[in-house]
């Protein structure tokens, strides 16, 4: 009888390279440790470059928890962040951490509707936000949401809709109106509560305690208000910096939102683990990003793909001296600028916002597999028959079920018995197996798979096949409904920029590594701003495979469509 499908990975307690697990814990822990090394760096809304030491961010910290406490804070109050990358998201983070509260992270993304929703859901008391981003303006936002604030006094009772709700801290003085307390006097206020007061409550924090929640990219329903502990936060950041294999001299550049979970733990754990210095920039601009990493001689940039693809087609990009850049996957964009040289590996793993990131992996260069590498300590990761819910035997596919030391204690205002089964796993509907040496190999979502003439495929594998062309730059196979086979593939291709490429052309590309029943019955091209995404720039597949499937019969209406070639403009 072969094995089953259940790995445990090893003893919690025994892993190395762990600190405290809280929150206020883990700042304090660095700060002493790295207490004079630079930390943060950002330039203001007034162009000036601004810095500051791992003592003094513990410090800004400590007096945003001494204005929380003044404010009325208390044990799991419930602490709002409406903030970009700014330095002020950090400080009231732990901030909020240190005086006991939670931290609601707030999408910057989201639309008045949206923010009424987030702030509904997580019932928060305090709300910390910057006037706006981009073409975002929460002031409007916040005063159309709350009509009754501009004739209260910060921490009177508002309004019916919003009834938790007792105070709004605007960052930027210069846009405050009515109603909102501008940041400067919030943060005066706190000169009032004893600094003894503030250490105090920070080690009275548990690492079970709740932290933070984080609100789901919300595909297909309204977002889900994801619960997590200080333990899950501080584990994942200690073990960020060991998979990332960075030291103290790291520079490490974000302008990705704190309020996603992954960008959370790569940010701190990459860089402040390990002492080095994170610089920050409020929102992702392609130019200014490109003079960030060459002015700060950045060593690690934290982007994804599609940021890459537009950093190479800024007009500085050929000239750009970007030979700072040591941590760059080979693989990735990045990598083809002829003045980076790496061999650096990106850290491999496998885990969603419910698990605070990874449940499962490792440094990068220790996966030789194509798999997302061991089950991590204090976890315990299963593949069952998605319908029966039996373990599967080693090897074989079925759905990823997981629990341990991250894993959500819940959703807000949702039953547990809704979110876990009866043995505290969560049932994450994607897809994957074990590989002989014990990694786990993620195979897609389970509604992805796509079936076809019986056969089970894998759209992720057809991606990466796909994308090994030079012309491409990214693509996402879906199934469409075939009256004979159940389903086709279909490939949603993006090209690069000035790249022409056919059907035919793309389909001959794929028969090179996919076995024919792989291939794509049909190839449709895109530009990005065609395509559905979440928020979190995730592909929303249900909704692209109802996009592909009406591209489709539009072209069979019109057959001479379907055998033109497609080429991404050169101004997309």
């Amino acid at each position: 009888m072969s094995a089953l499908s259940e790995i445990h990975g090893p003893a919690l307690a025994d892993e190395p390279g762990l600190g405290a697990l809280t929150l206020p814990g883990f700042l304090a822990e660095i700060a002493d440790k790295f207490a004079a090394a630079e930390a943060l760096r950002w330039k203001d809304l007034t162009g000036v470059d601004r810095s500051w030491t791992y003592a003094q961010m513990y410090e800004e910290s400590l007096q945003v928890a001494r204005a929380l406490l003044a404010s009325g804070v208390g044990k799991g109050s419930r602490v709002g962040l409406l903030v970009s990358n700014r330095p002020e998201w950090i400080f009231g983070m732990f901030g909020s951490a240190m005086a006991g509260a939670v931290t609601i992270a707030l999408n910057t993304f989201s639309t008045r509707q949206e923010l009424e929703y987030q702030l509904r859901q997580s019932d928060v008391e305090i709300l910390i936000m910057e006037a706006g981003v981009a073409s975002s303006d929460f002031v409007r936002d916040i005063l159309e949401l709350c009509p009754g604030l501009s004739s209260a006094a910060p921490g009177e009772l508002l309004l019916d809709q919003l009834p938790f709700l007792r105070r709004v801290v605007c960052l930027d003085r210069e846009k405050c109106r009515p109603g909102l307390q501008p940041w400067d006097e919030f943060i005066a206020a706190g000169d009032a509560v004893p600094v003894t007061i503030a250490r105090a409550t920070a080690g009275c924090s548990s690492p079970i305690d709740l932290a933070l929640v984080f609100f789901s990219s919300g595909s297909t329903a309204q977002p889900k208000a994801i619960q997590q502990t200080h333990r899950a936060a501080a584990l994942q950041c200690w073990r960020f910096g060991n998979w990332y294999e960075t030291d103290s001299a790291v520079r490490t550049w974000s302008a990705n939102g704190f309020f996603w979970s992954g960008n959370f733990a790569m940010a701190f754990g990459s860089t402040l683990s390990v002492g080095g210095c994170l610089v920050l920039q409020r929102y992702f601009d392609p130019d200014e990003a490109l003079q960030i990493l060459q002015a700060e001689r950045i060593s690690l940039a934290i982007a994804w793909p599609h940021q890459e693809a537009r950093l190479k087609e800024c007009p500085g990009w050929a000239s750009a001296d970007l030979s700072a850049l040591t941590y760059v996957d080979a693989e990735l964009i990045l990598a083809t600028h002829p003045s980076i040289e790496t061999t650096w590996r990106q850290p491999v793993g496998y885990g969603m916002t419910e698990t605070f990131t990874f449940v499962t992996g490792c440094a990068g260069r220790l996966v030789t597999d194509n798999s997302h590498g061991p089950v991590l300590p204090g976890n315990i990761v299963r593949i069952v028959d998605p319908q029966t819910g039996a373990t599967l035997p080693m090897g074989e596919t079925g759905e990823i079920i997981a629990k341990g030391p991250t894993l959500t204690p819940g959703y807000l205002k949702v039953p547990p018995e809704d979110m876990l089964d009866r043995e505290g796993f969560i049932h994450t509907a994607d897809a994957g197996y074990f590989t002989a040496d014990g990694n786990l190999a993620w195979k897609g979502r389970l509604g992805d798979i796509i079936k076809t003439g019986g056969a089970n495929v894998s759209p992720t594998e057809i991606d990466a096949a796909l994308m090994q062309h030079a012309a491409v730059q990214s693509v996402f196979s879906v199934g469409v409904p075939h009256d004979t086979l159940g389903e086709i593939v279909v490939s949603c291709v993006i090209l690069r920029e000035g790249q022409q490429l056919d059907e035919d052309a793309v389909r001959s590309f794929a028969r090179e590594s996919l076995a024919s029943y792989k291939v794509p019955r049909r190839v449709l091209f895109f530009t990005e701003d065609e395509l559905p995404m979440t928020g979190s720039n995730k592909i929303r597949r249900p909704a692209l495979r109802e996009l592909a499937a009406a591209r489709l019969e539009m072209t069979q209406l019109d057959p001479v469509e379907s055998k033109v070639a497609c080429a991404k403009p050169a101004e997309i």
